[in-house]
Parts: C-alpha cells; structure tokens; sequence
C-alpha cells in the first residue's frame, strides 16, 4: 500500500481529515523548506505538497509566484527538490510528499528519469499543474512504473464527463479547486463546494481533496466537514514570505496557523 493510500486509510479509520499544507521548496531557501517541512508534520499535517519552482506558474497568484521567484533566485532546481525529500525521508519515512509544478522540468530531466529519481528520493504523487490528461499517457506510464501516485486537478468548470475520464486516470487522491481563477483568490462558496463534490465522488472512490481559497481554521474545518482532504497554500506562503529574513519565526508562524487548523478541523 502506498504512503499516501496509508495516511488516508489511516485518517478515515480515526474519523479525521487530512491536512496538506504547501510550501515551495527553497523558499526562502533550502535549508529552511526542510526545517518548515518537519515543522508542519509536528504541528499537524497529514501529507505535505511540495511546490516545485517554475518561472511561469500559471495557476498560481502572485503570492506562489513571487515564492517561485525567490526559490529560483537561489538557483533551486527539479533535482534540488528531489535531494530536499531525500533529506526530509532521513527523519520523516511515513507522511506522504506530492510534488505539485509544471511540466517543463519534468519534460527536461526526461519522464522515467524523473520517476525514477523521484521513487528513489520518497516522493510518493505528482500532480503536473499544465499537463491535460490527453497528453499526460507518456508521463503517467513513468510514474506506475515508479510507484507513484497522479495527482489530477479538477475545476469549478470540469463537466462530469471530463470529471469521469480524470478520476479514471488519477490515484492517490483527487484535488478539487474549489475557485475559478488562480491560488489565493476569492472567497469560498461551500455550497458550491458540496454540489461539485457530490458529483465527482459519483465517479471516483479516491478521497477527494479541496484546495484555493483556505485561509485559516474556520474556512479548514468548513471543508473538512465536506471533503476528504483541507489544502492550504498561499496562507502558508504569506508567512513565509513575511518572515523571510528570519526563517525560524517562519516555521513557527506557519506551525503555528497549523495547529489551529488541526484542532479545528479535529472539532477540538
């Protein structure tokens, strides 16, 4: 059974939803994104996903964006990533790591190069931000291969016949953005939310996770009343970004915003 599978089945046998926080790896440098990681397992999370920095992330908002560019100002690269999760997996060989990025990278280490390096270093899914599931076979063959899990996105505007042709492909867990429009935007409609999840759990036994849009613990613990899985981003990377200078208060802010949810979401 896979990591990620495990945590799930784990958290459903507890009556408990996931937690996955975000964070881009090398901001505001490597060494802290290891620290942050660790941090936010103590402080709750159930899987963590790991943005891999990319110079045009399309489906994020400026504040991933400008967290790419810092990662990249450091020169932090595909295969700095992929030693960061080997580095985490020394201390941490139980909660699940998803590499969410773009496909370029990838496409330049070469798919069952990636797939392969990632499966060594403990990566456990990969969701690919820009790569449609038409185009994705070539990809996805690597990553069964490899033992890793596709992460597929699904959208306010997904029609359920492409809602059925992506949870067919998908494992590990389906994302569901819950907003029209790029990470960090807008407010939550959770009406809307629980209409779109009806349909998509009428095609998938996969947990289904929300993300976009989850800003602190009262908005977690109103999708976790729904969903499968609660994903928090930019939140996240706010507080990075505010305590740059001083990654250590960052990791506590961070850890801090976290917790709260964990309680929250737990009805504690």
């Amino acid at each position: 059974m896979s990591r990620i599978a495990a945590s799930f089945q784990r958290l459903k046998s507890e009556g408990r939803k996931a937690l996955i926080p975000y964070v881009t790896a090398g901001d505001p440098n490597r060494e802290a994104t290891l620290g942050m990681m660790h941090a936010m397992v103590d402080s709750g999370a159930d899987l963590i996903e790991l943005g891999v920095p990319f110079s045009d992330p399309m489906a994020d908002g400026p504040v991933i964006q400008k967290a790419s560019e810092r990662a990249l100002a450091h020169g932090t690269s595909l295969r700095d990533v992929l030693t960061l999760v080997s580095q985490f997996r020394q201390q941490n060989t139980t909660t699940p790591v998803v590499l969410m990025g773009y496909l370029n990278p990838i496409e330049v280490m070469g798919y069952d190069n990636f797939a392969a390096a990632a499966h060594e270093a403990g990566v456990d899914g990969v969701l690919t931000v820009d790569l449609p599931p038409e185009e994705a076979d070539d990809l996805l063959a690597s990553l069964r291969k490899h033992q890793l899990d596709p992460i597929f996105l699904l959208a306010p505007t997904t029609d359920e016949q492409r809602v059925q042709k992506i949870c067919a492909l998908a494992s590990g867990f389906v994302y569901y953005v819950s907003l029209k429009g790029v990470t960090g935007a807008a407010n939550l409609d959770l009406a809307s939310v629980q209409e779109k999840l009806i349909q998509i759990r009428r095609h998938t036994d996969l947990p289904v996770g929300v993300g976009f849009g989850i800003k602190d613990a009262e908005t977690a613990a109103q999708v976790a009343g729904h969903a499968d899985a609660v994903v928090v981003g930019s939140a996240v990377v706010k507080l990075v970004e505010h305590y740059a200078a001083r990654p250590d208060e960052g990791r506590e802010a961070v850890a801090r915003l976290l917790a709260g949810m964990r309680k929250t979401m737990d009805g504690k």
